[in-house]
């Protein structure tokens, strides 16, 4: 079962090597949740500001308990910082 997998701005370099500019199919495993999609992919939770699955922010607390299914699509930004 598959999922689109994005990150943004320095956070790619987390992609797997097959990832085409900013995203990759992953394969999920059983009953996975966002957090555990962010560590296997080993992208440093102090790194990760905000998440969408579908395009739907989840916050911190929703990340440990919302299970991805089959098609989804979970984006990760990092904090943004500048002037």
């Amino acid at each position: 079962m598959t999922i689109t997998f994005k990150l943004y701005a320095g956070l790619s370099e987390h992609l797997p090597a097959h990832a085409r500019r900013n995203s990759a199919e992953i394969e999920l495993l059983p009953n996975e949740t966002v957090d555990q999609v962010i560590d296997r992919q080993q992208v440093p939770r102090e790194d990760v500001h905000l998440v969408l699955v579908n395009g739907n922010y989840l916050d911190e607390g929703q990340r440990a308990t919302h299970v991805l299914t089959k098609g989804d699509t979970l984006a990760i930004w990092p904090p943004v910082a500048g002037g």
